[in-house]
């Protein structure tokens, strides 16, 4: 059977109502479009499974991969626990408007009620103008009796808790807590691999066809966090040419690089997934490099006992399951 290497995917751009064209730079011609809200960099989602687009291994998809190599592509330990579910979804957000306030369900409701993962996230700012806000959950402790009256009022914006926001920032968003990404931002997401989202207010926006979005205002009800959050932004350390620890979930680990130099990363045989948000890098292993820029993911399978980061005043994320 063929070594496993680092492995870099076709993007799958998708179009959003709210959608900018900043991340059109790292699309070939033919899969550029306008509003181009998201490109999903590494997914294996029913109907949005990532293809290879390096190696001797380019055309074959994920899924695929998954069930032929198990535990030298995901690690023996994630294969152990979620089989041929591929666990992770990464992404790439361009808002150049405000995207709908919504929440997301945790893993006992998403399983009851859609056969999913729950979609528990983080956020990692790549870019934001000098205004930029995000809302994230409530200024002040909600019941759902005051949160219906909101809603009924239309006055939910007036609780709602606004963060500005720059460049480098990281949010951590547990499923259950509502949130919105304001205009003006661009971030890489890290979430579990859900696509459910319950939608429960867009501002009356119309969409492309001329009339308003759903809204998910019975289910989001029992999926909804109204405590107030006391501390928004995760705080870190970022040292050139180092890893640091960036965040710790249940559900993946994620450290931050920034630098110049070229350093030797160990995989611990776990699968890791390296995203790139500045600059670019080569990623060198024995079985090969490739080259990331910004807006570019890579997955390292965990057969690739190390691997070295050669960067070019880079900023990557890395990530694993935990």
């Amino acid at each position: 059977m063929m070594k496993l290497y680092p492995l870099k995917f076709k993007p799958i751009p998708q179009y959003r109502i709210w959608g900018g064209n900043e991340l059109n730079e790292v699309l070939s011609e033919d899969l550029r479009m306008d509003k181009l809200g998201e490109i999903w960099s590494i997914s294996c989602l029913d109907g949005f499974v990532s293809e290879v687009e390096n190696g001797p291994l380019k055309g074959q998809n994920l899924k695929d991969l998954i069930l032929k190599y198990k535990g030298e592509l995901m690690g023996n330990k994630v294969w152990a626990k979620f089989q041929s579910e591929f666990p992770l979804l990464i992404k790439f957000i361009d808002a150049a408007e405000p995207l709908s306030v919504q929440v997301h369900p945790n893993d006992e409701l998403a399983k009851k009620r859609h056969n999913s993962f729950g979609k528990t996230e983080m956020w990692y700012i790549i870019e934001a103008k000098e205004d930029a806000e995000l809302i994230i959950g409530f200024q002040d402790e909600m019941t759902p009796e005051s949160y219906q009256n909101h809603l009924e009022n239309e006055t939910l914006e007036k609780v709602m808790n606004k963060v500005s926001v720059e460049k480098g920032d990281v949010l951590y968003l547990p499923s259950g807590r509502v949130h919105a990404i304001g205009a003006g931002v661009i971030l890489a997401e890290i979430q579990q691999a859900s696509d459910i989202t319950y939608r429960i207010y867009d501002y009356n926006r119309i969409d492309k066809d001329g009339k308003k979005r759903e809204l998910h205002t019975e289910l989001a009800l029992d999926a909804i966090d109204f405590h107030p959050i006391e501390k928004i932004k995760t705080d870190y350390t970022l040292s050139n040419n180092q890893l640091e620890n960036l965040l710790e979930t249940p559900y993946f680990e994620s450290k931050i690089y920034s630098g110049d130099q070229e350093i030797a990363v160990s995989s611990n045989e776990e699968m890791k997934i390296l995203i790139c948000t500045e600059g670019q890098l080569k990623l060198q292993t024995e079985f090969g490099g490739i080259e990331l820029k910004k807006f570019e993911s890579a997955l390292i399978p965990a057969s690739v006992k190390e691997f070295k980061i050669i960067s070019s005043h880079a900023t990557v994320l890395e990530v694993k399951v935990p």
